[in-house]
């Protein structure tokens, strides 16, 4: 930012908007760029070229004359390390290497994301569950304290379970021995 500061004739050093001279003039508007920077509608991509964009650069600049290659670059709008990336690429022999290539990490296959999806659905159905059997838990608790039985209903009355989905019968529980009491011991 310019200062103004008195000179030895009275008149002002610099040159300020709307600021008068030493012989009474006005001064000269100065005009500023606009500081704020335009956004360019829609976002800002990464250039991507072509292989056979890259391999037409290529073959003008090896046809080139010595010192010529920074016009073909500015006219381009390219960088010289785009040139030794695309040579060092052309070398490796593979025309494939000169296509764009997809940055970032690999997607997952299909099989990956299938997974990915059963074990999440799992999770979730098993988290369901044992509320489920919470709430089960506690209404159980709940009528033994109040003493409410319910009669042993099947929960489809008009279907009969068949044999093979109803678990095993349990064993009978094996007889119990009679002990002597604590302080006696047999002989």
């Amino acid at each position: 930012m310019l200062t103004s500061t008195p000179t030895t004739t009275g008149g002002l050093r610099g040159s300020h908007e709307g600021l008068a001279r030493a012989d009474g003039s006005a001064a000269p508007r100065v005009t500023r760029p606009d500081p704020e920077v335009v956004a360019i509608p829609g976002r800002a991509r990464r250039r991507q070229f072509t292989a056979a964009y890259k391999l037409r650069i290529l073959e003008e600049a090896n046809h080139t004359p010595f010192g010529q290659v920074g016009a073909l670059l500015r006219r381009e709008g390219l960088y010289s390390s785009h040139l030794v990336n695309w040579q060092r690429q052309r070398a490796q022999g593979t025309l494939a290497a000169l296509a764009p290539q997809r940055r970032g990490r690999p997607g997952r296959s299909a099989e990956a994301r299938e997974l990915a999806q059963v074990r999440a659905e799992n999770t979730r159905l098993a988290r369901k569950l044992a509320a489920a059997e919470l709430v089960i838990e506690v209404q159980k608790k709940l009528s033994a304290l109040l003493g409410l039985t319910l009669p042993n209903v099947p929960a489809f009355p008009d279907v009969e379970a068949p044999d093979m989905l109803l678990p095993p019968p349990l064993p009978p529980p094996p007889p119990t021995v009679a002990r002597p009491p604590r302080g006696q011991r047999r002989r």
